[in-house]
C-alpha cells in the first residue's frame, strides 16, 4: 500500500512557514524526550518501497530530476523488506541551494515498518546496510528549547532543521514528534525547480564510498581519491605468506618503500580487476552497505602492508570499518593454503569470528582475477574448496554465530561485562571445538566463569609514540602496570635495549605475580607480533585471566610527530622497524579486543558479548 509522507509541522520560531503550513500544536511530547536534530536538506521527498518510489505525491509522474534515484532504487529495493517505507530527500537536482560536496544525491530520514517509524538508531544502522547515507546530524540530546533557538545555521547553504525524537512513534503521534525550522523565504529561485533544466548538485569525494555501499559500480581512482591513497600505495609490501599467491604478485616484501609510479600504475590494473571480479562475488551473496565497501576497498588493497592500511583507513572510513577491510586483507591470503581437512570446520568458524567469511572468499578469489600460472591455480582451488566446506557448515551467511552470540547474551543478561565477555569467549571457543552446539550448551559449558572471579589483563599492542602508556592510565581500578620501559630506566637507560632477556624475564615474573593477586593488570610494551604476544597470553592462560588486547591504529605521521616531542625519543629507525614488524592481532587471538585511535579512545571492539555500534 503506497503512504505518502505527512506533512512535518513548524516549530513555534520557525520564521519560514507560509499560509498553507502548519505549525506544532505544542511541544509536550518532546519535552524530556532524547531528540536528534537533522539538516532539512532542500529537495524533493521520496519514499522507496520494495516495489516502487514515488515523490510526497502519490501520483507523481516520470521527471528527469528523477532518473537517478529510480537507478539508486533498483540497486537497493530486494533489500527492503514488504511493508516497509525508506523515506528521504532526493537531491540530484538543484533546487533553491546549489550543493557542492554531497556523500549522495539521496538522503534517507526515516524508516516505516507499516504505521510505526523505527527509532533513530535503528534508522541509521538500517538505511546503512542498505547502502545509503542518513540525514547529517546536528545536534542530538534530551530536548531543550534553548539549545535548539540557538542552533546556527549557514543560510546560504542550509534550508533549515528538522527535530524527531530518537525513539519511534507510530503515524497518529508524528505531528507531536516531529517539527521542522525552516529559513525565511526559503524559496529563491524565479521559477519552480522542475520547470527549469536539471542542474546537478555537486558530489564531493566520499560519494564514492556510497556509491559502493548501495551496489553501484565502483570507481577505482575516485575509490582511492575518497580513502586518501594513491596508486603507489597499493604496491606497498605486505608480509610474504607461505602458499599466498598474492606474495608473488610482484609486490613482494623485499623493499620497504612504496613502488614507483610505473608499478603504481601496473597495482591499479590489477586492482580494477580485483575489484571488478569482487562486485559480482559480493552481489551473488546478496552483500550490501558497509560489508560490500569492506570486500571492494580489500579487493583494491589486497596487496597493502595490512597495519600501515588500517592505520591510514581511520581517518576517511572510521575504525570499525577500517580494521575490517584490513583484516579482509590480512587473512584473505589464509585461504590459498592448503589446510587439513579434519580441522577445516574449526578454523573456518575461528575466520567467521574475525570476518566476514562470504566477503573474504569472495576477496580471496577475486585477487587471482586474471592469473592462470601454477601457484594462483593452485591458490584458486583451494579457495574453492574452502568455500564448500564453509557452505556446508552454514558460515557463508553475515554474521553466522550471532544467533549463539545473541541466546547466550539474553540467558547472562544478569552478568557484568567482563563476565558475559569472558563466557562469550570460551563458548566461540568450545563451538569451533565442536564441544558445544546449541545456545543451552553454550550456557552450562560457561558457568565456572560467570562470577567474574579471575584476573584480567590488557595487554597495549602499537609501535612507540602511538599512546600505550597514556591509554593504560585512562583505565579504572588497575591492581597493577607493568612497563618494559619503566624496568629498563630502573636499569639505568630505558632506551637500553642490551639487557632485554632479563628485562622480559623480570617483566613477566611481575606480571604472574600481579594476576594471582586478582584485579586488572596492563602489559605495557609494544607486544608487535604473535610471539611477543605469546609470552604474556602463556602467563595470563596460567593465572586463568581474561585477556584483552588494546591495539592503537596510529598513522606513521603521527608517531614521528609524538616520538619527536617526547622526553625520551625513540630513534627514528627503531620505530621504522617496528612499523616493519608491526603485526596487529586478529580478533579471536585474544578473548576480546578493543580498537584505539588517535585520539585515545576505544573506537571499536571485537569478542564482546554485547552489541558495540558503529
Amino acid at each position: 500500500m503506497r503512504t505518502a509522507y505527512p506533512r512535518t509541522p513548524h516549530l513555534p520560531w520557525s520564521p519560514g512557514t507560509t499560509p498553507d503550513d502548519v505549525r506544532a500544536d505544542g511541544l509536550s511530547e518532546l519535552v524530556g524526550r532524547e531528540v536528534v536534530v537533522t539538516e532539512k536538506l532542500d529537495g524533493e521527498n521520496t519514499t522507496m518501497y520494495r516495489d516502487g518510489l514515488h515523490a510526497r505525491s502519490l501520483d507523481s509522474g516520470h521527471h528527469p530530476s528523477r532518473t537517478w534515484v529510480k537507478a539508486l532504487h533498483a540497486r537497493i529495493a530486494h533489500a527492503v523488506p514488504d511493508g516497509w517505507r525508506v523515506c528521504g530527500e532526493n537531491v540530484h537536482a538543484r533546487h533553491s541551494i546549489g550543493y557542492q560536496d554531497l556523500e549522495s544525491w539521496f538522503f534517507a530520514f526515516s524508516v516505516w515498518a507499516g504505521d510505526r517509524c523505527l527509532d533513530w538508531d535503528t534508522t541509521v544502522r538500517f538505511t546503512r546496510r542498505l547502502g545509503v547515507p542518513a540525514a547529517p546530524v546536528l545536534w542530538r540530546g534530551r530536548f531543550d528549547e534553548r539549545v535548539l533557538r540557538r542552533l546556527r545555521l549557514d543560510l546560504t547553504r542550509q534550508e533549515g532543521y528538522v527535530v524527531r525524537t530518537v525513539d519511534g512513534f507510530t503515524m497518529d503521534e508524528f505531528p507531536r514528534r516531529v517539527a521542522k525550522w525552516v529559513r525565511r523565504d526559503h524559496v529563491r529561485t524565479d521559477a519552480h525547480w522542475m520547470l527549469a533544466p536539471v542542474v546537478e548538485n555537486g558530489l564531493g569525494p566520499r560519494a564514492a564510498l556510497w556509491q559502493v555501499r548501495s551496489g553501484g559500480t565502483p570507481d577505482v581512482s575516485a575509490l582511492l581519491a575518497a580513502v586518501g591513497l594513491t596508486g603507489t600505495d597499493l604496491v606497498r609490501p605486505g608480509r610474504a605468506r607461505t602458499g599466498d599467491a598474492s606474495a608473488v604478485d610482484g609486490t613482494g616484501p623485499d623493499t620497504d618503500a612504496a613502488g614507483s609510479a610505473a608499478d603504481g600504475a601496473d597495482a591499479v590494473a590489477r586492482a580494477r580487476r580485483a575489484v571488478a571480479d569482487v562486485c559480482v562475488r559480493l552481489d551473488l551473496l546478496g552483500r550490501t552497505g558497509d560489508a560490500r565497501l569492506a570486500g571492494v576497498l580489500a579487493g583494491l588493497c589486497h596487496a597493502t602492508d595490512r597495519a600501515w592500511l588500517a592505520s591510514r583507513l581511520v581517518a576517511p572510513l572510521g575504525m570499525p570499518l577500517a580494521r575490517r577491510v584490513a583484516d579482509l586483507v590480512g587473512l584473505h591470503g589464509r585461504l590459498h593454503r592448503p589446510f587439513p581437512d579434519a580441522g577445516r570446520r574449526a578454523g573456518l568458524v575461528r575466520l567467521a569470528d574475525a570476518a566476514d567469511l562470504g566477503v573474504l572468499h569472495a576477496v580471496a578469489t577475486a585477487v587471482l582475477a586474471g592469473r592462470h600460472d601454477d601457484v594462483a591455480v593452485a591458490a584458486a582451488e583451494q579457495v574453492g574448496w574452502s568455500e564448500l566446506h564453509a557452505d556446508d557448515a552454514g558460515l557463508l551467511g553475515e554474521a553466522p554465530l550471532e544467533p549463539l552470540r545473541a541466546g547466550l547474551r539474553q540467558a547472562l543478561s544478569a552478568l557484568d561485562p567482563d563476565a558475559a565477555d569472558r563466557c562469550w569467549a570460551e563458548a566461540r571457543d568450545a563451538y569451533a571445538d565442536g564441544r558445544i552446539g546449541v545456545i543451552e550448551e553454550a550456557t552450562a559449558a560457561t558457568w565456572r566463569w560467570r562470577d567474574g572471579r579471575f584476573p584480567r589483563l590488557v595487554v597495549t599492542v602499537g609501535p612507540s609514540g602511538s599512546g600505550k602508556s597514556v591509554f593504560a592510565a585512562t583505565l579504572p581500578g588497575l591492581a597493577g602496570v607493568v612497563s618494559l620501559d619503566d624496568l629498563r630506566q630502573a636499569r639505568g637507560d630505558r632506551a637500553d635495549q642490551r639487557h632485554n632477556p632479563a628485562v622480559l624475564r623480570d617483566a613477566l615474573g611481575r606480571l604472574d605475580t600481579l594476576l594471582a593477586g586478582g584485579g586488572t593488570v596492563v602489559w605495557d610494551a609494544t607486544a608487535l607480533n604473535r610471539h611477543q604476544r605469546s609470552l604474556v597470553a602463556a602467563v595470563a592462560r596460567r593465572r586463568d585471566a581474561l585477556t584483552t588486547y588494546a591495539v592503537l591504529l596510529v598513522p606513521p605521521e603521527v608517531l614521528a610527530a609524538r616520538n619527536a616531542e617526547r622526553a625520551h625519543p625513540v630513534p627514528a629507525s627503531v620505530v621504522a622497524a617496528q612499523l616493519r614488524r608491526f603485526e596487529p592481532p586478529f580478533p579471536g587471538e585474544a578473548h576480546r579486543t578493543w580498537y584505539v585511535g588517535p585520539g585515545g579512545t576505544v573506537d571499536d571492539v571485537a569478542g564482546t558479548l554485547c552489541p558495540t555500534e558503529e
